[in-house]
């Protein structure tokens, strides 16, 4: 074990001979992060109902305070291990994971329950980026696109991963249990890294705390409009004010990075047309996933009367396609591999918009298998793009653009499918959530059939 930490890469041009050890690792760590914002559906009828007495508006912060920390801090992560070791940045995110879920798991009132997720969601953040960077690192150039096609598959499948252990923890566990379970998970995690993950040489990188600032009050304020606004009022002071201090903070992100000498993420880069639609495409994927992830539970088990287990397996033909699929999207040309997995994404979601007590299951899981082939066609794909249009030595920053988009897309999701279902109901918010799959989806693609009049 010692000898897999002594070298960084192993022998050069061959990667690191423990190189199938290390990407499970990644993987494992990947999906333990993910995994959490999937599972805590699952507890939301329970939460609703307990002693807590949650609000709607505080169940879309109890889901939103892990992913919206976790997608702002990913990019200053990503830095963070590039500039102090990737294998100490993810031992160090591992315990703050930890440390948050500890909090949620003792929490005596909604508050503190927000507080520690938002805590655990710092720690996924410096796990996530230092996962992909390791990853490609161990690997050598050839064999580097079917990494990151594993790391993605990770990604997706953990949404599904979540889901099942989710719902096994409800069924037999109070609601506690659920964060109480990852900070064993996270323990055990820490100790394999520590043994068998190598270091890397690190590289100069910003850690841009006054960006990182501005770029998390913008996108608070930002759900903060959102999810407030049906209890609220949509024209309460709340609300409009929330809205307007995400404007002024996402101008002040802007000029901030135009001025500083070394940004956290320089807005000039998105002239590179790979980077803009794979960033955005990425986002616009788990825009669509999680906010299907968000009203699964509720449909299955209020509406269809599943137990929390069943519901949690119910999912699964979620993530067949998506693994079997993400393996051979590689084949494809780029275009057409984006083309066709965003229009199964928003047919996936349109499919869905239909579901009530009526429909049989099996149509349903229809729908979740058209979701689960589009994201394995395209994610793999849009990943690669973000990171072949940076050089090497920025794959922290990469990998930590290529998550903030995942998680920013996802905390949106969630606050729009949550927001519109408040007052319109499930259909209407999978045809919102639909249509602004679809709007995106037009301009990935514009920017992808357009990038030979652009720098790549």
């Amino acid at each position: 074990m010692s000898t897999t930490s002594s070298t960084p890469t192993g022998v050069p041009g061959t990667g690191h001979p423990a190189r199938g050890r290390i990407t499970a690792l990644m993987v494992s760590s990947v999906i333990l992060a993910v995994a959490l914002v999937a599972a805590v559906n699952l507890a939301i009828p329970t939460l609703a109902a307990s002693a807590l007495r949650p609000s709607q508006a505080q169940l879309l912060w109890i889901v939103d305070a892990y992913v919206i920390v976790f997608a702002c801090l990913l990019i200053p992560g990503g830095a963070a291990g590039d500039r102090h070791g990737r294998k100490g940045v993810l031992l160090t995110g591992l315990g703050v994971f930890a440390l948050g879920c500890l909090a949620c798991a003792l929490a005596p009132d909604v508050a503190v329950l927000v507080a520690g997720r938002a805590l655990s969601g710092a720690g996924a953040a410096l796990v996530m980026p230092a996962t992909l960077a390791l990853t490609v690192g161990a690997h050598p150039a050839e064999q580097r696109g079917r990494a990151v096609a594993s790391w993605t598959a990770a990604t997706g499948a953990a949404g599904v991963v979540g889901n099942l252990g989710g719902g096994l923890v409800m069924q037999f566990l109070p609601w506690r249990a659920l964060f109480a379970v990852p900070v064993l998970l996270a323990a055990v995690l820490a100790a394999a890294v520590a043994a068998v993950v190598p270091r890397v040489p690190r590289h100069p990188a910003a850690l841009d705390l006054p960006g990182a600032a501005l770029l998390t009050a913008a996108s608070v304020a930002l759900l903060t409009g959102v999810i407030e606004g049906p209890e609220a009022g949509w024209g309460s002071g709340l609300v409009l004010g929330a809205f307007a201090a995400a404007a002024a903070l996402s101008a002040a992100f802007a000029a901030h990075q135009l001025r500083a000498a070394r940004p956290l993420l320089d807005p000039r880069l998105f002239a590179r047309r790979r980077l803009r639609a794979g960033t955005f495409g990425v986002a616009v994927v788990f825009f669509g996933l999680f906010a299907l992830f968000f009203v699964n539970a509720r449909y299955l088990q209020d509406v269809k009367g599943f137990s929390p287990l069943l519901t949690g397996v119910a999912i699964v033909p979620l993530t067949i396609p998506m693994i079997v699929v993400s393996r051979r999207a590689g084949r494809l040309r780029a275009p057409v591999a984006v083309a066709a997995g965003l229009a199964g994404n928003v047919a996936g979601l349109t499919l869905l918009s239909f579901a009530d007590a009526a429909m049989p299951y099996p149509l349903y899981a229809a729908g979740l298998l058209v979701m689960g082939a589009s994201m394995g066609l395209c994610l793999p794909v849009l990943s690669h793009e973000i990171m072949a249009a940076l050089p090497p030595e920025r794959a922290g920053l990469g990998s930590g653009l290529n998550s903030a988009a995942r998680e920013l897309g996802s905390a949106v999701g969630v606050a729009v499918m949550g927001t519109v279902m408040a007052t319109h109901g499930m259909g209407a918010g999978y045809r919102v959530v639909a249509a602004v799959a679809l709007a995106g989806a037009l301009l990935v693609l514009w920017w992808l059939r357009t990038g030979g009049r652009g720098p790549a």
